[in-house]
């Protein structure tokens, strides 16, 4: 075998590599350095399939999976985290409640390990009491952005999801905002959707910033409608979606769902429609299938719903909510099989339940909050295996 030793090589227009084909190996005591740039500057058009980039924006080497798919990082993590104590002590997939009501704003954060059964674990503080703020993630690192404290704040404050301790103030929203934003994540962006100023108006605005960037949320584009209080946390690796919430256009409890692609920036689209007008609902998600969980109308809601989130259309009928208090402003999040219900506006509120994603039915009992006290409303929620993921 012949052996070439290069320093560096390029095409004859000077903008690439040139091509090489069949069987190649290259071997070396160095590194090679692939094409870098930033989310902005990814290519989208005659990408190869498997094509590989380091992306300057989240430090991370990135593969292209496809249109559909677009560009993913590299997992450079065990999803797998250790749980606590009791029947909390398994390996998997760590859910994390942040902030909320209790029965006022608290200051509190909680984890569960969501594949084991069992009561909910300290995990930190928050440095200010928060209720209705938004949640994004990727598999490391957790945001709460906004919320009341218990005027609209503009914080955004950041937890790293392996290790227990306090949450870290990191950047500012475009405006003070609360009102239980919404927040939807990819494995790279999070965003946050909707909610109320500083003035107690609805508003229409979608923000985003880079998960493992620190710095200030910028524009991402509008909802069709001013709308707060509408469901957390439905998304695939590719689209979010939002549903149900108040809206002053109506004015009234709407039933509507729109989506977004996360990875580019626009408008939000139809997506289909709840089977009733309601807020408060709480989401979450497999990589296909998204639920929507309570809600008020202005009652109390017991209801589980779910959609196909590559398709668009209405809701479908799931199962209820089974265990006493998981109604109105309730939280979920999820792992790739497993979503787990709490907190709600009855007074009782203090439980949780879960179903499994991919079956319909009730909800089982999961365990209790231990932590903010017998009710947890409107809280955050971060997962290092939900859909979007």
């Amino acid at each position: 075998m012949s052996k070439i030793n290069i320093r560096s090589f390029s095409n004859e227009n000077d903008d690439g590599a040139p091509d090489i084909v069949g069987v190649s190996t290259f071997s070396a005591t160095s590194y090679f350095v692939p094409s870098k740039g930033t989310t902005a500057q990814r290519p989208s058009d005659h990408v190869e399939v498997g094509s590989i980039r380091f992306n300057t924006d989240i430090s991370n080497l990135e593969y292209f999976r496809g249109k559909t798919l677009g560009w993913s990082q590299f997992e450079l993590i065990d999803p797998d985290l250790g749980g606590g104590t009791g029947s909390n002590t398994g390996l998997g997939t760590r859910g994390i409640f942040v902030g909320g009501y209790s029965p006022a704003g608290t200051y509190d954060i909680e984890f569960i390990t969501i594949s084991t059964l069992g009561d909910s674990q300290d995990f930190g503080d928050l440095a200010n009491t928060h209720a209705g703020g938004s949640s994004t993630n990727d598999r490391t690192r957790g945001w709460y952005s906004g919320g009341s404290i218990p005027s609209a704040q503009d914080h955004m404050t950041f937890i790293t999801i392996a290790s227990l301790g306090n949450a870290t103030d990191a950047g500012s929203l475009t405006a003070a905002t609360q009102g239980l934003l919404q927040g939807l994540s990819s494995s790279t962006r999070g965003l946050i959707v909707g909610g109320r100023n500083s003035s107690g108006d609805e508003i229409n605005v979608i923000q985003y910033h880079t998960i493992q960037s620190l710095g200030n949320a910028v524009d991402f584009g509008d909802l069709t409608a001013p709308t707060s209080y509408n469901c957390n946390g439905i998304m695939s690796s590719t689209r979010g979606i939002t549903s149900g919430g108040y809206s002053p256009d109506a004015p009234t409890l709407v039933d509507r769902m729109e989506y977004v692609t996360m990875a580019t920036l626009g408008n939000s689209t139809d997506f289909g429609n709840l089977s009733r007008a309601t807020q408060s609902c709480s989401g979450a998600s497999s990589s296909t299938r998204g639920l929507i969980c309570g809600g008020r109308t202005p009652s109390n809601e017991n209801n589980i719903e779910y959609i196909t989130i590559a398709t668009t259309g209405n809701t479908t009928d799931f199962g209820d909510l089974a265990q006493a208090g998981l109604t109105g402003d309730i939280n979920a999040l999820s792992s790739p099989t497993r979503c787990v219900i709490s907190g709600g506006g009855a007074p009782s509120g203090g439980k949780m339940g879960y179903v499994e994603i991919s079956t319909l039915g009730n909800s089982t009992f999961f365990g209790d909050l231990t932590v903010a006290g017998t009710s947890l409303q409107s809280a955050g929620t971060v997962s290092n295996g939900h859909g979007g993921l």
